[in-house]
């Protein structure tokens, strides 16, 4: 599949120049490049006139829309024509031999997957490439360092403790379902789907380890940023945490600084 993709990929600077006065055709590129079993979204997509029949010849795409969400069978090039053959509906249609050695990550920031589920991860909503919320709720006898009681009933706090958090991978939702060309698969039975079940995202050692914290002593939600507000992805280290051998550890104690839960 990926060798016949490769032979389709035409860069867009190639394709305005001839023809004479052949009619053109919108199809959709890459706007950036695409790695290899990415889930696209609509920030790696545009679309650009062609000269030619490439809509019949090359099984390429005419609308963004039609391309958001599916998977990249091959590394795409920036500015490359997108067609069905270099796309499948199911990240597990996508030989795992063929995964890159390393995930993209910018330097300073680690990889980190955490749990979801229906209610937890706004109902499966969320894809690569979004951006996330992280509230926490946390009773107030966690940040409670000294013997004495809390008196009356249980104070629980709700707090807004990660903004702008980047979905790099997504864990077992579906399978057994067509690619984008419309080939069949090879496994047996029929589709099968479901709830995604954990988010891979993309924060640095010191966010990890609070949120380490969060995961092991609150309840956690999240919620999904509009598309509006997504930032670009991270291309250098965060000053706050620009190596992992800049975090230190966390406790309540530091949470608290931080967040400032029991001053609410």
């Amino acid at each position: 599949m990926a060798v016949i993709a490769f032979g389709a990929v035409f860069l867009v600077g190639n394709l305005g120049g001839g023809g004479g006065g052949a009619a053109s055709t919108v199809v959709v590129v890459a706007k950036q490049t695409i790695p290899l079993r990415h889930q696209i979204t609509s920030s790696d997509l545009t679309t650009a006139k062609v000269s030619g029949d490439f809509t019949s010849v090359h099984n390429v795409y005419t609308n963004t829309s039609d391309v958001v969400n599916l998977i990249a069978e091959i590394n795409i090039t920036q500015g490359s024509v997108i067609t069905a053959d270099m796309l499948a509906k199911d990240i597990n249609l996508v030989p795992t031999g063929s995964a890159p050695a390393y995930l993209p990550l910018a330097s300073g920031y680690v990889a980190m997957t955490i749990p979801t589920g229906e209610q937890q991860g706004v109902a499966g909503h969320i894809s690569v490439g979004d951006y996330i919320t992280v509230i926490a709720s946390a009773s107030l006898t966690v940040f409670n360092t000294t013997n004495g009681q809390q008196q009356g009933p249980t104070k629980v706090v709700s707090k807004t403790v990660f903004t702008n958090i980047r979905v790099i991978g997504l864990g077992p939702a579906s399978a057994n379902v067509q690619p984008a060309s419309g080939q069949t698969t090879t496994a047996s039975g029929g589709p099968t789907s479901g709830v995604t079940s954990s988010l891979t995202v993309e924060i640095t050692q010191c966010d990890a380890e609070y949120f380490t914290w969060f995961l092991g002593n609150t309840n956690l939600r999240y919620t999904l940023e509009s598309f509006h507000d997504y930032l670009t992805a991270p291309t250098a280290p965060d000053p706050s945490c620009p190596t992992v051998v800049a975090a230190q550890g966390v406790s309540q104690k530091e949470v608290d600084n931080r967040y400032h839960f029991t001053s609410l």
